[in-house]
Parts: structure tokens; C-alpha cells; sequence
């Protein structure tokens, strides 16, 4: 998949900046401890693959973990790096770097880590599974991986790329994509969270989640069977999943390696078929 159109994540985070509140943190910890469970975080390292705003690696740090956050996109760490002055100010247990997830070299730097967390940034890379193969090699030997990716629904996910592309073509593309899309990612949405009591993704607010949901390209989907299966053979082992069913969306993962010795490789299965 070509890289070449990219939507500006950082843009929308610096936006959502503004709206951050200690709800929303604590709530970005709960999110954590849900997929982790009674696994405190307290000395661990910490891996934030693609940081956006930074209050998942702000939630972690607050959790007693030593994190590492970076991401490719430049405004993005800026926004990081402003909530740590803000609320972990010349804190040395958390540093913040600017790169990419598919540059080894950039990665090498780090060591390996207790939890590698990436949260809907992967399938954003132009090259998820080589983005998958990199976020592995920095899982510690007892480490755990905590990821979320888009669901491959079919039909419906490539008439979404071709969405995203539209989005990002430019003004007309953005307003347009806004204006066809809206009463669904927008309405529809709100009165299913009102009714379900289920928490915005990330902690956004319904405007962003939207902005990201539209604009999100490079654009990449898999089933979790798939992820599951690409995972068992880099000798890990499904811990716990929450899917979003056949809604679009992201599915999280929560994986433990089991094969400290297992090489990794750049295979994986084309089974689209559901998990």
C-alpha cells in the first residue's frame, strides 16, 4: 500500500489537547487495567508505539510504569511531550522520541520492554505486518504485546479506504467526506453510546474520533483470526481479545510470549475469514 497520502493525526490530538481532563485520564488507565486485569504496572517498562496526544503513555507513567513513548508523527510527539510538562514535568522515567515503528535501526536503540502498547496505529503505517514484525522484536522474553487494529469487514472496509483517500485529497475532499458521513459517525453514534454506556474510543471526543475515523490513511484491516494466527507463530499466545463484532472499528489484543527462541518472520496468513 502506498504511504504517499498521509493523514496529520498530530493536527487532530493537539486539537483534542484541549478537551483533556482528569476524567478522561482516569479513564485511559481503566482501559488499561480492563485488558491488563490485576497486573500492576509499577517498575515496569513501557512501550507506546504511536503516542498521538500522549495520555495513554500519561496513564501508564501515572500506573508506576518507566515509558518510552514515540511516534512518527512530528506534532504528535509535541503534544506528548506538552502533557508530560504539564503533568510530569523534567520526569527522567518517561521519555519521548520522534520515529517510526518501521525504521529498525530507530528501535534497536530501546532494548526490549515488559508491555508494548499501540493503540489503532499499526494498520497506519502503509506496512502493517512489517509495523507488526518491529512492535514484536520489542517484547521482552516475558514481556506482553497490547495492540488494537481495524476489523476487516469486507466490502464495507475497502468502500472505507476509498473514504479516507477522498478525505485526504484536500479541502473539498475533507468537508465533503464530512458533510455524506456525519449523521451517522456522528448521531448514530451518540445514540448508541447512550444507550450502551460505551466509553469513546481513546477517550475522544465524538468531533475527533470522527476527524480520525474519516482521515485515518494509510488504511489497513485484519480479521482477528488472522492476527491471532500470525502471532501463535511468533510464539505468542492470546491472553485476552475484545472485538467490535461486525461493527468497524478497532479489535484489541492482548498477547503473551510463550517462544523466547522463536525467530521472527515476515509471513502471515491471508485468511480473512472470521475469528
Amino acid at each position: 500500500m502506498s504511504a504517499e497520502i498521509r493523514f496529520g493525526f498530530g493536527k487532530n490530538w493537539s486539537n483534542y489537547l484541549g478537551l483533556l481532563s482528569e476524567t478522561r485520564i482516569k479513564e485511559a488507565e481503566a482501559s488499561i487495567t480492563d485488558m491488563l486485569g490485576n497486573m500492576p504496572l509499577k517498575g515496569l517498562s513501557v512501550l507506546d508505539i504511536g503516542s498521538g496526544s500522549g495520555v495513554f503513555s500519561l496513564a501508564a507513567r501515572n500506573m508506576g510504569a518507566v515509558v518510552t513513548s514515540f511516534d512518527y508523527d512530528e506534532n504528535s510527539v509535541t503534544c506528548t511531550r506538552k502533557l508530560r510538562e504539564s503533568y510530569c514535568p523534567e520526569d527522567a522515567d518517561w521519555r519521548i522520541l520522534q520515529g517510526s515503528v518501521l525504521d529498525q535501526p530507530f528501535l534497536s536503540q530501546f532494548g526490549k520492554f515488559d508491555l508494548v502498547y499501540s493503540w489503532g496505529v499499526l494498520h497506519h503505517t502503509g506496512q502493517m505486518w512489517n509495523a507488526m514484525a518491529n512492535a514484536i522484536g520489542c517484547v521482552n522474553d516475558k514481556g506482553q504485546l497490547l495492540i488494537a487494529l481495524y476489523n476487516d469487514q469486507g466490502w464495507i472496509s475497502r468502500y472505507w479506504a476509498v473514504v479516507k483517500k477522498i478525505y485526504n485529497t484536500g479541502l473539498l475532499g475533507r468537508v465533503s467526506m464530512v458533510l455524506l458521513h456525519s449523521p451517522y459517525l456522528l448521531a448514530a453514534r451518540y445514540i448508541l453510546r447512550r444507550l450502551t454506556g460505551r466509553k469513546l474510543e481513546r477517550g475522544m471526543s465524538l468531533w475527533y474520533d470522527m476527524l480520525d475515523w474519516l482521515g485515518g490513511y494509510p488504511f489497513e484491516v485484519a480479521t482477528p483470526k488472522a492476527i491471532t494466527e500470525y502471532m501463535k507463530k511468533h510464539g505468542f499466545a492470546l491472553k485476552k481479545a475484545r472485538l467490535c463484532g461486525t461493527r468497524h472499528g478497532c479489535n484489541e489484543f492482548l498477547f503473551d510470549r510463550v517462544d523466547k527462541n522463536h525467530q521472527i518472520f515476515l509471513e502471515y496468513s491471508s485468511n480473512s475469514e472470521n475469528f
